[in-house]
């Protein structure tokens, strides 16, 4: 007769045996974006009208001013089209600017707009508070987590 799991040996929801998915981190990491999407959502996806790779795009390019659209691609591992599409609809709606690169004229540089800017500080304070508040973490295994999941990010070979 199979042993019953624990709790601890089960999916958060539905209850279902887990112990040797729980060895695999990439389906941790998929069942934490379920929690961590939902965050997203409810604090900014929602309120600011933002898809999380928007967010995503748009924090970056307000990270990086007068970055081009092919280091963006580079940097979110997508294609030039779909990085034109992202910007097309971010700049339709006033948060993005493209400009012409001084140094090459066939280049397009972006920035974020004064809205786009200030978008991003408001959707990024919402969504850090709200994680701080939701997920069952110590200060200290927030910080531990944010290192290691950037560390497995680095792990990436640079293009």
């Amino acid at each position: 007769m199979a042993k019953s799991p624990t709790r601890t040996e089960q999916t958060p929801a539905g209850h279902l045996a887990e112990a040797r998915l729980q060895m695999v981190l990439g389906y941790q990491l998929a069942q934490a974006a379920i929690v961590t999407n939902a965050i997203f959502g409810e604090h900014a996806g929602s309120p600011f009208e933002l898809r999380p790779v928007e967010y995503t795009v748009l924090t970056l390019i307000a990270e990086n001013p007068g970055g081009s659209l092919t280091r963006l691609a580079r940097a979110l591992a997508v294609t030039a089209p779909n990085i034109t599409v992202m910007i097309d609809r971010l700049e339709g709606r006033g948060l993005v600017a493209r400009e012409q690169s001084a140094q090459d004229r066939r280049t397009q540089v972006l920035h974020t707009t004064a809205k786009g800017a200030e978008l991003v500080r408001k959707a990024t304070e919402r969504i850090v508070d709200a994680e701080k508040s939701s997920l069952p973490l110590t200060a200290g295994e927030h910080a531990m987590l944010l290192e290691l999941l950037h560390k497995v990010a680095c792990a990436r070979p640079a293009r």
